[in-house]
């Protein structure tokens, strides 16, 4: 512990200096690694390679385990409150270079196996990672965040006051170098072409000196790793075009040839003999490890991992026995325990019922929790505010959906209605503060979440190197990018953090797209996290709902005495013209018939009558 505790005062005390100038190769710059003739592959050091360096994820951050294959024996190596990531062993067998942020930033440093000392080989506030060696240890190439984007730089190993030498210098992101042993080539990662391809830089000229190697439209490679002796390079592919994703291998002998599919896997490691293959699965909650030949016979059973892999490497190393000082202390250190939550029943709630927590302080249409998962969800909203530097789990797009209020089609039973899901806010995405990577897991589709942190200053965070998934594509009018449910897109500048990988060491869960995604859109189902406890849907209903209320009724129709036929509908006739009268023309009028007057009829005379007089 006291050698844990001065490593971390040492880190407290380097003071980082401005990142010097970065030149462009120029010719001659590189007389050292010249000095490596062509052809000559580095001897083997005879040593058991039965151990793998593993970088794992443990309780959030990364460290180095020695896994034995034969006893699958596994050992911490390296222990604290930072990550060390991305090993690579020297072609001498006697040290590891890896990049750590124990410094307050991302750097790259040096270990020696035999005492476990460390020494720092880069100083500065921008991102440095993924470094390798060259064949005679008088270099190290690594990638390095330069200007806002990723490139490829190469540092002098026996001058160390010389600043680093500029390998590649292109808008899109170059990373994740890997040295041939013979010396003249580097293979690199980039997505100049479009989507991240495995490039060859030739470093005996300076002029058209990168070759793209994979040339897959729709896919993305990573990882590339030669072979001890050069003959071949391995590298691994998520394919969404027609193709299998996994890993694949290129003949250095048959340069025209293409890449020949070995077998699955997202991160290949060779052994000494250039002969077998040791990987890394993925599945839905978990990695696992696995190993096979290039004939694809498999040499151990997948065994699961205890976090997300950060690097790996089979080199021809045993581990000293006794173990260093060092390894030994950290070995004997156990991962500390993430808060467990405690719920206590309220007197009112019938027996075996739970409720809903209300989040006071969240936005959310209806911003509640299940109560056995609200504390976990408050734990992980402060470790990634910690981590980010800003609250995104402030506003969320939904938590807790009562059983009365419809979702979208196909979402009938989601989780947001056992109050044991959350959906992170898609706004961020549209403001540039989310984005989103996918990984085809076998027949389904996840989706991996990264924040941008608010302090752009490389303290927190790193930046992302594989291609996002642009969702929006879809609606462009491209009938590629329609059938597919969008394309790749460039990697986004800055520093971000992996929020998927964060929530799992909470318990939340991510969930698959839905079969019909591609077309639609909320079938994605990309910012949903479910902390189920191993509960199905309709078991987790249960703790909040009677059985009756999650009943469907059916109408059913009463039976009838006497079965008649159901008559069959007819056809209305259409209405008919009545006919109009014609007139029909005639050249000779048609004389009328006779008419007779009738005679007046007579009137009587009219009498006036007279009356007697009155005077006599």
């Amino acid at each position: 512990m006291a050698a844990v505790m001065a490593l971390s005062v040492l880190a407290g005390c380097v003071q980082y200096t401005t990142a010097p100038a970065i030149d462009p190769v120029l010719a001659g710059s590189l007389t050292p690694i010249a000095s490596v003739p062509r052809g000559v592959p580095v001897s083997n050091t005879g040593l058991a390679g039965s151990w793998v360096l593993l970088s794992v994820e443990e309780r959030g951050y990364a460290h180095f385990f020695a896994l034995d294959l034969a006893s699958a024996e596994l050992k911490r190596l390296t222990s604290g409150d930072w990550n060390d990531i991305t090993p690579s062993l020297s072609p001498d067998g006697d040290s590891i270079a890896f990049a750590s942020d124990r410094g307050g930033s991302w750097d790259l440093y040096t270990m020696e196996l035999g005492t476990g000392a460390t020494t720092q080989v880069t100083n500065t506030r921008d991102y440095d990672g993924s470094p390798v060696w060259s064949p005679d240890m008088a270099w190290m190439a690594y990638e390095t965040y330069n200007n806002g984007q990723m490139d490829v730089v190469m540092r002098s190993m026996t001058d160390p006051g010389a600043g680093p030498v500029l390998l590649t210098d292109d808008p899109a992101s170059d990373h994740s170098p890997a040295w041939s042993p013979d010396g003249r080539e580097i293979a690199f990662v980039s997505s100049r072409s479009g989507d991240a391809d495995i490039w060859l830089a030739d470093l005996d000229t300076t002029s058209d000196r990168f070759v793209n190697l994979s040339h897959t439209p729709r896919a993305a490679e990573g990882h590339p790793i030669w072979s001890r002796d050069g003959s071949q390079l391995a590298w691994a592919a998520a394919a969404q075009s027609p193709g299998l994703p996994g890993i694949y291998i290129w003949d250095a002998s048959r340069p025209s040839i293409s890449a020949t599919w070995a077998g699955g896997g997202t991160w290949p490691a060779w052994n000494a003999d250039g002969n077998r293959v040791v990987t890394v699965l993925d599945a839905p909650t978990q990695q696992l490890l696995s190993a096979y030949t290039l004939a694809g016979t498999p040499l151990m059973l997948p065994a699961p991992l205890p976090g997300q892999v950060r690097g790996l490497a089979w080199p021809a190393f045993s581990l000293p026995d006794p173990l260093p000082g060092e390894f030994l202390r950290a070995a004997q250190i156990d991962a500390p325990s993430l808060p467990t939550a405690s719920v206590t029943a309220l007197p009112d709630v019938p027996s075996k019922r739970w409720y809903i927590v209300p989040l006071d302080d969240v936005q959310a249409p209806s911003a509640g929790l299940h109560a056995l998962v609200a504390s976990s969800f408050r734990e992980l909203r402060q470790r990634v505010t910690t981590e980010a530097g800003w609250d995104p789990l402030a506003s969320l797009q939904n938590t807790f959906v009562p059983f009365t209020t419809p979702l979208e089609p196909g979402l009938q039973q989601d989780w947001l209605y056992t109050g044991r899901a959350f959906a992170v806010n898609t706004l961020m995405l549209n403001a540039g503060w989310l984005s989103v990577r996918r990984e085809d897991i076998g027949d389904q589709t996840y989706w991996r979440i990264y924040v941008r942190v608010q302090n752009q200053d490389g303290s927190r965070g790193m930046p992302i190197k594989d291609p996002p998934w642009d969702l929006n594509t879809r609606y462009q009018l491209d009938p590629q990018a329609y059938e597919a449910g969008g394309s790749y897109a460039p990697a986004p500048p800055g520093y971000w953090i992996d929020l998927t990988s964060l929530a799992e060491l909470y318990g939340w869960q991510r969930l698959p797209a839905l079969p019909g995604w591609r077309t639609y859109y909320a079938g994605t189902r990309f910012t949903e996290f479910v902390h189920a406890d191993g509960l199905d849907w309709y078991s987790a209903m249960l703790q909040l709902y009677p059985a009756e209320a999650l009943l469907t009724p059916t109408a059913v129709l009463p039976p009838t005495i006497t079965p008649s036929r159901t008559p069959r509908p007819t056809d209305t006739p259409y209405p008919t013209l009545t006919p109009r009268m014609t007139l029909t023309p005639s050249l000779t009028p048609t004389p009328a018939p006779p008419t007779s007057t009738p005679p007046p009829t007579p009137t009587p005379p009219t009498v006036i009558p007279t009356f007697p007089s009155a005077t006599p």
